[in-house]
């Protein structure tokens, strides 16, 4: 699933696409606990947060995750959108809550991290 199909099933706006349009998203993870993420993450992986702050983005590429999308209308700070730029991590906002978002992204077939 592109990025850009993501953005349209979350109603998405797209804050820095860092050049990630078209990469293919092969699964999603839904965490506000960074060391979860750690764990569960996969290669093309995309991250769904409450969470706004630097080391998120910073856990994401640690991860190798190029995308993350915020919940709940929420905005990184500039700090946060110019470190996502430098790490080429696309950051996307929805209004959508994290459990709403999981479900739109698995029921048109973007499945889980989950494979241990």
């Amino acid at each position: 699933m592109t990025l850009k199909e993501i953005a349209e099933i979350l109603n998405a706006e797209i804050i820095t696409d860092s050049a990630n349009s078209d990469i293919n998203i092969q699964s999603a993870c839904s965490a506000d606990m960074m060391s979860a993420v750690l764990y569960y993450h996969t290669p093309n992986s995309l991250l769904i947060t409450g969470l706004t702050q630097p080391h998120v983005i910073r856990t994401a590429e640690i991860a190798g995750i190029k995308s993350i999308v915020f919940v709940l209308d929420k905005k990184p700070d500039a700090q946060t959108i110019e470190l996502a730029k430098a790490k080429n991590i696309s950051l996307l906002s929805t209004s959508y809550c994290m459990y709403t978002s999981s479900g739109r992204l698995y029921e048109a077939g973007l499945p889980g991290c989950l494979n241990k």
